[in-house]
């Protein structure tokens, strides 16, 4: 037995996690003799450098589209880019503005538009993947490459549904309600999966039958690859809206959209509750911290937790998730049914803010708390759509889009911060722009108060731009000093 191996086993009886890297074409060793250095020496001059760091500037774990129709090429598209000096984060902005642009054709509304939009759409995600690899290749990472490359790519599907929904009412159909739907709906998929991820990051006993199967099921190469396109990564969606948005309408774009993210979102939801229900994982102070934090609980909430703070450690543990549904559906459904322009949905949004209170009242840490967050920004995001798809205000419902874009940038930018290990965004962010709770109960007041003309749209994009605003310079101003590393990927599948 080699030294390296006796001071793993070493480690290992301590109860040290030892683990052990793959290392494909490349050697280590420890040779014991004249022989064996000649060995390793000639092993090692005969790896090709270049190839290696080309595999290597691939990830190893990605979608099926990346994997076998932008990966096969990007690599050395990141090389020529290396070889010319460029950086991973002018490439990022390239990519940006690629679908910038390509948002811009699809909102002149004509078929050559979409089909120009499809293209570069495509293109964008070429350049997209290329970033990373680059970064990878040339070694050159920052931890402003990383928040732009986890904030720009929700700014380029966002921006690219607005143009979708401008270039369909060019053409006298008006999807925006789509368009806000598909984002709430891929918004919410996230959510539940930072929302898991973080619940069970660092738990103990973390097992679960699930888990095996899911371990059984990726030994077999066709299920992996099943697995993960079903899911409608990144890489699909983008091809998806492309190919769609070049030869069909925006109307058709948005409800394949809609249909494939809710049956990913199903599968994957399903597949994290039947893990909560079959695991007997104990969670930690941290994760419960991380999912208070992903709560975005306001002054409201916060006052009606400190009330109920006594109570609560009497109820039983799938108390939270329970409170935060019943809220949530409640304003929902109030603010879609309830007469329009009436004061229900404001009388729902309060109730909403005194269950939502109740619902982290106590430390999550039941099996089902992360549910908590999603339930969280599903009542929010829902009410505000259906206030605005209610409203007989025009434009009222670009106006919720750019409300709804605003907000959720404020969550994922508090997801990349934990994720990062730097904490949350400081309270008085939160306090500032009313957490949940408050933007949900503001909305809902301006709907029953400003009934007349206009004034709602009015009302609505002052708050989308007081939010935007707020958040983007704290943003800003944390990234770019803080040092911390920031972490994007889009979860894994169930």
């Amino acid at each position: 037995m080699t030294l390296p191996d006796l001071i793993a086993d070493a480690l290992r009886a301590e109860g040290v996690d030892v683990h052990r890297p793959e290392f494909g074409t490349l050697v280590a060793a420890v040779p014991a003799d004249p022989q064996s250095r000649k060995e390793t020496r000639d092993a090692v001059e005969a790896v090709d450098d270049e190839a290696v760091r080309l595999r290597s500037a691939v990830k190893a774990r990605d979608g099926f589209f990346t994997t076998f129709f932008i990966s096969p090429y990007s690599r050395y598209i990141a090389r020529w880019c290396a070889r010319r000096g460029l950086t991973p984060n002018q490439v990022t902005t390239a990519s940006l503005l690629t679908a910038l642009v390509a948002a811009g054709c699809a909102a002149t509304g004509t078929r050559g538009g979409f089909v120009a939009a499809g293209v570069l759409l495509l293109l964008s995600f070429v350049l997209d993947c290329t970033d990373g690899q680059l970064a990878r290749y040339s070694l050159q990472y920052s931890t402003m490459g990383a928040w732009l490359d986890a904030t720009f790519d929700r700014a380029k599907e966002y921006a690219y549904y607005a143009g979708l929904a401008l270039g369909a009412a060019r053409g006298g159909d008006d999807v925006w309600a789509l368009a806000l739907g598909a984002m709430i709906l891929q918004t919410g998929r996230h959510v539940v999966d930072f929302s898991f991820n973080e619940a069970n990051h660092d738990a103990t006993a973390n097992t679960s039958p699930t888990a095996a199967l899911s371990d059984k099921l990726d030994s077999r190469g066709w299920t992996v690859w099943a697995r993960r396109m079903i899911v409608l990564p990144i890489g699909e969606r983008w091809a998806m809206i492309a190919v769609l948005t070049a030869v069909t309408t925006p109307r058709v774009v948005f409800y394949a959209l809609l249909v494939g993210c809710a049956f990913a979102a199903c599968y994957t939801t399903a597949g994290r509750l039947l893990r909560s229900v079959t695991r007997r994982a104990r969670r930690t102070d941290r994760a419960a911290l991380a999912l208070a934090d992903l709560a975005d609980s306001g002054p409201l909430a916060q006052g009606f937790a400190a009330a109920f703070r006594g109570a609560a450690r009497a109820l039983p543990s799938f108390a939270p998730p329970v409170a935060a549904l019943t809220g949530a559906a409640a304003v929902v459904a109030t603010a879609a049914l309830a007469p329009a322009g009436g004061p229900w949905p404001a009388v729902a949004a309060l109730g909403y803010a005194c269950l939502s209170g109740l619902a982290v009242a106590r430390p999550l840490k039941g099996a089902l708390d992360w549910l908590v967050p999603p339930f969280f920004r599903a009542g929010e995001y829902l009410t505000v759509l259906a206030l605005a798809a209610r409203s007989d205000a025009p434009g009222a419902l670009p106006a919720a889009f750019g409300l709804v874009a605003a907000v959720a940038y404020h969550h994922y930018d508090t997801v990349y911060r934990i994720r990062g290990g730097t904490g949350a965004p400081p309270a008085w962010l939160v306090r500032t722009i009313g957490g949940h709770e408050g933007r949900t109960l503001v909305v809902a007041v301006l709907a029953a108060a400003l009934t007349a003309g206009d004034h709602f749209t009015v009302a609505l994009t002052v708050l989308a731009v007081a939010v935007a605003l707020v958040v983007l310079v704290e943003s800003i101003r944390f990234w770019v000093s803080s040092g911390a590393p920031a972490v994007h990927d889009e979860g894994e599948p169930a």
